[in-house]
């Protein structure tokens, strides 16, 4: 991933994604679309009828990434009642580079039970802030864990 560019690049790919919450499949996917930016793992943005209905849910809270624009966060609600807060985002309006993610929404991995690529269960980039999804094709070391905010 240090071949990956920055600015970041959209990658369309048909990976089979399944994302798990409360033991329950919120999402499924074989048309996601990753970001990929140096020194991060990629994050799987998957098309939004790809979710369970009232899997994602709004919530307030934005923020602004400097390629993509301004983000809007969900909670994730799955099986049993289990609550992901704020553990989901999607662009509404992104800058024209990225006009792929609209209707595409993100998960953080570590907030949810489970997340595959390809059958691959996905590690989660540390850090609580970056939504990378670590697959053993893809090699650190990776921003996110304690001393790497300054690369």
């Amino acid at each position: 991933m240090w071949d990956y560019p920055r600015p970041p690049r959209l990658d369309p790919t048909d990976e089979q994604v399944v994302i798990v919450l409360g033991g329950t499949v919120v999402a499924r996917s074989s048309r996601p679309v990753r970001v990929l930016e140096t020194s991060h793992p990629p994050t799987y943005y998957l098309p939004v009828p790809a979710f369970l209905p009232g899997a994602p849910v709004p919530v307030d809270g934005s923020s602004v990434c400097e390629f993509k624009g301004r983000a809007a966060y969900f909670d994730v609600v799955g099986g049993g009642g289990a609550i992901a807060p704020g553990a989901a985002w999607t662009y509404p309006a992104p800058t024209p580079s990225f006009a792929a993610l609209v209707d595409h929404v993100a998960v953080m991995p570590a907030a949810m039970d489970r997340c595959t690529v390809d059958g691959e269960v996905v590690v989660p980039q540390e850090g609580g802030f970056y939504g990378g999804w670590i697959t053993s094709r893809v090699v650190g070391p990776f921003k996110g864990a304690p001393g790497t905010w300054g690369w």
